[in-house]
């Protein structure tokens, strides 16, 4: 991945002082009924970023979306109002909340100002090139520190990121953009990805991606059945995907013709039932019955994938092994989470059902990066280009050729 300007690259020249600095944050965070807050680690996030240019002596001026509004209608339920309540007590400022902003803001050196939800403007989300233009032409330098939102091209994220004079990845990106790339590109081996969920259909691509890359792919979940099924073993009347049985043996011989395995589980935790209350049976993969629901790995599947974590020079989490939520299936992901915790590995978490486990298991703090975007940190799994990084390095590959002027 090449480089790009950060915001940090800029503070130390000096280069933000007097200067109109328009941040695209990503401050979309869950509310209730009443429209309070309810967890606010987004909003926390995205204040580095702005002292820093505060601090500076910028003027700044931050949007972001919230929700799923309509394009054109500002309803009070997609309103920035208790970001900005929330803003002002984190930043220990008043931050006022500006609605109307493309055709023009006032905010004064030293001054911060929040812009009215960005998908409320016409022509956000298709990315409209007269949008992008007047957003554009509001500063002097843009920031993106969204990374939730760097696979979605639009207007806030990626069009004004073409205009802007000066365009640069804020903190948050900046080191989600060099954790990733720590990963994949450069990983120390070997290389350990857990890709599991409940299906394959939708990670597909994700394991084909990786098969090429890593040196064990460790499945769980639904995904595994699908896998165990494909190895000729049954599963009972397990979560599976028939058809793909054939794409789960592509994955396992194009792994085992680089020496690089799946490894298949040879104990699973069964149920008759998929419920809370289900009595947990332990049983070798041999002796699945036809009625049997796989819910977790077995103890010597998951003994076996802690060994593989020890030894790891860097592990990719994507998704627990097991129905986590029910605490008699939650043995297998709860054993993983502790052995990444407990391995001198790079490690790299994502995805929202991972991130509750690591909070179930307590283990966040001895992870060493855990990635805030969900649909990004697929995409970027999968290998796809991401539209809000990639015109970021555009620009910065553009500032440092000679002959573009």
């Amino acid at each position: 991945m090449s480089s790009v300007v950060t915001l940090a690259d800029l503070a130390a020249e000096d280069k933000l002082a007097g200067k109109r600095v328009f941040i695209r944050a990503d401050l979309n965070v869950p509310q209730d009924e009443a429209g309070n807050i309810t967890e606010d680690t987004r909003i926390r996030a995205s204040v580095p970023a702005i002292e820093l240019c505060l601090n500076a002596g910028a003027a700044v001026m931050v949007t972001s979306h919230l929700g799923r509004p309509v394009e054109g209608e500002l309803k009070s339920r997609d309103s920035l109002t208790p970001v900005a309540q929330r803003l002002s007590e984190l930043l220990g400022r008043e931050v006022v909340l500006v609605q109307d902003w493309v055709d023009g803001v006032t905010v004064e050196p030293g001054q911060v100002v929040l812009l009215e939800n960005c998908r409320v403007n016409p022509g956000e989300k298709k990315n409209s090139d007269a949008l992008a233009r007047k957003m554009a032409g509001l500063c002097d330098i843009y920031v993106n520190d969204a990374f939730g939102t760097a696979h979605r091209a639009e207007a806030t994220t990626h069009g004004i990121a073409g205009y802007a004079p000066v365009a640069c990845a804020g903190p948050l990106l900046a080191a989600e953009i060099a954790a990733l790339s720590k990963a994949l590109s450069q990983p120390a081996r070997p290389l350990v990805a857990i890709v599991a969920g409940s299906k394959v259909s939708t990670k597909l691509t994700i394991l084909e991606s990786l098969a090429n890359k890593v040196d064990y792919l460790i499945v769980g979940g639904g995904i595994a059945n699908t896998f165990m099924l494909a190895a000729g073993l049954k599963i009972g009347k397990s979560l599976v995907e028939k058809d793909l049985v054939a794409d789960a043996r592509r994955v396992c011989d194009a792994m085992a013709r680089r020496g690089a395995s799946v490894p298949i589980p040879v104990d699973v935790v069964c149920a008759k039932a998929f419920s809370a209350i289900a009595a947990a049976v332990v049983k070798d993969v041999a002796h699945i019955e036809d009625d049997d629901m796989i819910l977790d790995i077995g103890p010597k599947t998951a003994a076996m994938l802690v060994d593989r974590l020890k030894g790891a020079g860097t592990i990719v989490w994507n998704g627990p092994v097991g129905v986590f939520e029910f605490d008699q299936f939650g043995n297998g992901t709860r054993m993983l989470a502790h052995a990444i915790a407990e391995s001198p590995a790079f490690s790299i978490a994502g995805g929202g059902d991972t991130l509750t486990a690591i909070a179930k298991y307590d283990v966040a703090d001895r992870v060493s990066y855990i990635s805030t975007g969900g649909g990004a940190f697929l995409e970027f799994l999968e290998g796809k280009t991401l539209p809000a990084v990639d015109i970021l390095e555009q620009r910065a590959a553009a500032a440092h050729d000679p002959l573009h002027h």
